[in-house]
């Protein structure tokens, strides 16, 4: 077998394969020949059907099975001949296939780059110091209590929080459209659950008021003939209804699980919550900061097949059908995130290889542990479902080594305590994700 190997551009490759006729001919001869003894065809017995009538029958079949086995196995081959590592499945051009002669074609791939990493020991990460205080379970018990409020009506102007009972109907341009009218319908004033242009004029309303408003239909609606459509409402405003908290007693611990202890053992259980939460977020925030820092310390040249993979996955994740051709205008969306995914895979990947990190599946069974706990499913049921999935199982596995890998890298960093509230080490969390 004959292999040359040009430079296209940058990581891109061109290389080109020539296989001996003799491995195809032979291989298909091979093949006519076992199904000469195995085939049934009227006229014959079985096994007696002359070559010449299999050939006749089978040939071209068996021949394009053939090359492409040819090419498949032909193609590693040569990778590994000329110590080749292609970041992505090859362009295969079928030069000559021609019976006789030998099998030559293209193939056109991208090489993953060599990677030196450096500069780790001096990345800089702020790890946040965060005691959880009594104000913190203070707001998360209001919190709680607001969230089973319940409502009576009030003679007043409605303000935030308050409940308002409503009807309304819309229209375009004059026609009623689908879930454009409801009679009493409940929503909590400045809790997000209406239009700005409902809560602008319900905020000091009273009950009996009637209003006409415009509201402009999102942009993203399925249904693309309301999307972006400027819509008319009527508007009535029956009721507002004030919140009543409950008590902060037995009872209210009991609606938690909580059966012995009462609001100190809720307060002890939502502690421990917010301890877990504040460890998962101090983790996020760390890992973060250190694998940015990494991909900014060292430059890579990243292979376009990936980053085009990575548009791909980033795409169907946002609500694209699965195979959908990227549109070439919305490529723009994708692209420095699915660049600096990409540079961050390679990185992990070179780290796992040059630090010798192996899974650890002790690590791998936790956290399936912990999905199927956090999803009400039995573990058991859960080890079986990703058993029997090997594209979940790989999926849990990367995400648990990279784990490790962000181990190894805290390790070599320099790392300094930043102390903050829970609060801004949530909020900031929440802005960031």
């Amino acid at each position: 077998m004959q292999v040359s190997v040009e430079t296209t551009q940058g990581l891109g490759r061109r290389m080109t394969v020539h296989v001996p006729a003799e491995r195809v001919e032979n291989e298909i001869e091979r093949r006519l020949r076992d199904l000469s003894g195995r085939v049934k065809m009227d006229g014959f017995r079985p096994g007696k059907v002359p070559m010449k009538v299999v050939r006749k029958q089978y040939g071209q079949q068996v021949r394009s099975e053939v090359l492409n086995e040819v090419v498949q196995q032909s193609y590693s081959e040569a990778l590994e001949q000329e110590g080749l590592r292609p970041a992505g499945s090859p362009q295969i051009s079928l030069k000559s296939a021609e019976e006789g002669q030998d099998l030559e074609y293209e193939a056109s791939f991208e090489l993953l780059p060599e990677i030196e990493v450096g500069g780790v020991e001096q990345i800089r990460v702020e790890r946040p110091a965060v005691e959880i205080t009594d104000e913190d379970l203070g707001n998360v018990l209001e919190r709680l209590r607001r969230q089973h409020a319940s409502y009576e009506p009030v003679e007043r102007p409605a303000q935030d929080e308050d409940r308002v009972i409503l009807d309304f109907s819309g229209t375009i341009d004059g026609e009623p459209f689908t879930g454009s009218q409801a009679e009493d319908a409940p929503a909590v004033l400045g809790a997000g659950q209406l239009p700005q242009a409902f809560e602008e004029v319900l905020q000091g309303a009273e009950a009996g008021g009637e209003w006409t408003v415009e509201h402009t239909l999102p942009e993203d609606l399925s249904d693309e003939r309301l999307a972006g459509k400027t819509a008319q409402f009527e508007l009535r405003l029956k009721r507002v209804e004030a919140p009543v908290l409950p008590e902060l007693d037995e009872a209210f611990a009991q609606q938690f699980g909580i059966q012995e202890g009462g609001v100190e053992a809720l307060r002890e259980a939502l502690r421990s919550n917010l301890e877990s939460e504040r460890d998962q977020a101090v983790r996020q925030r760390l890992k973060r900061q250190a694998l940015n820092q990494l991909a900014e310390r060292n430059e890579l040249e990243i292979p376009q097949t990936l980053v085009d993979s990575e548009i791909q996955a980033l795409r169907e994740q946002s609500g694209a059908g699965e195979g959908e051709e990227v549109p070439d205008s919305e490529r723009s969306a994708y692209e420095e995130t699915a660049r600096h995914r990409v540079k961050l895979g390679l990185l992990v990947n070179h780290l796992v290889r040059s630090q010798g990190i192996e899974l650890d599946r002790e690590r791998l069974m936790q956290q399936l542990r912990e999905m199927a706990a956090s999803s009400g499913h039995d573990p058991r049921e859960a080890l079986q479902e990703y058993a029997q999935n090997r594209q979940l199982m790989e999926s849990l596995e990367a995400s648990v080594i990279e784990e490790q890998v962000v181990d190894w890298l805290l390790e070599q960093v320099q790392v300094e305590d930043q102390p903050m509230s829970f609060d801004e080490l949530m909020n900031h969390d929440a802005a960031t994700a």
